[in-house]
């Protein structure tokens, strides 16, 4: 019997086929008002109820660099949303019940998560740089308060933002819809060990020595680092990016077994009902 082999797909042809599924989302997005709300409601509640924080500390003359709140509430919505776009964009997928098209069509899994990515980069950015201008109008800080350190401290928190998007979506599809909760919430977890308002060194040894794995406790420790006048921490973040990297590989590891397992399984054409 002879088998039939398709030939392999050119890089332009995987791209158009990325580009694809962003613009199945732009579309999707700019026809929804609400969305576009959601992206920027709880970012700017949040940079405005920090902002007068460090406004009240500063008429309180507090011993303490109030800009370093400003710079880490701008820098935790670029890891928290990196995480929650993408887990939103595939429970989308779930929702209008076009998960089973996506895979049954010859779109393949890693140009369905690149898609994915791409478009929670583009709405990421979209979100920060709508803050960062409220930031410098309100209060007059400006992101360049980072200096050279901001491209890669984002770089580093976009990574895990989507390792720990990806490890929620795996577990949607390897628990079903209830696991829901993960995909919203894992973000927070890293929260207490980041750093982001505090120094890691107030944590108990024990944390320290997790914090230590978790990428964003280098970048917000950086940029506090940056912002009292010392240099870019090129070193912490060169291991930031190399846990990062092997996150990333074990999440897109973990996102292949479970959707095997949901197809084995027969969940796909189960979601949405």
């Amino acid at each position: 019997m002879t088998t039939l082999t398709l030939p392999p797909l050119s890089w332009t042809a995987r791209r158009m086929r990325v580009l694809g599924v962003v613009r199945r989302d732009f579309a999707a997005l700019r026809r929804s008002p609400v969305r576009v709300f959601e992206i920027l409601f709880w970012p700017t509640i949040e940079l405005v109820l920090w902002g007068f924080v460090t406004s009240f500390l500063h008429t309180q003359r507090v011993p303490f660099v109030v800009t370093f709140l400003l710079g880490a509430v701008l820098l935790w919505q670029v890891l928290q949303k990196a995480s929650n776009e993408i887990s939103i964009a595939f429970l989308e997928d779930i929702w209008s019940r076009n998960l089973l098209n996506v895979q049954v069509s010859p779109l393949s899994s890693v140009e369905y998560l690149v898609g994915l990515m791409l478009f929670s980069l583009g709405k990421v950015a979209f979100a920060v740089a709508v803050m960062a201008g409220l930031a410098l109008a309100f209060y007059g800080f400006g992101l360049g308060a980072v200096g050279v350190g901001l491209v890669p401290f984002m770089g580093v928190l976009l990574v895990l933002g989507w390792s720990l998007g990806l490890v929620g979506i795996a577990a949607v599809l390897r628990f079903g819809e209830n696991a829901q909760v993960i995909a919203w919430s894992l973000v927070f977890v890293v929260q207490p060990l980041a750093g982001i308002f505090y120094p890691v060194s107030v944590l108990p040894a024990p944390l320290q020595a997790v914090a230590w794995f978790v990428p964003a406790s280098h970048v917000f420790e950086g940029m506090r680092t940056v912002m009292a006048g010392g240099a870019v921490p090129w070193d912490r973040l060169a291991w930031a990016a190399a846990v990062n990297v092997g996150y990333l590989a074990a999440a897109v590891g973990l996102f292949a077994w479970a959707l095997g397992y949901a197809r084995r399984r027969g969940r796909l054409s189960r979601f949405g009902e």
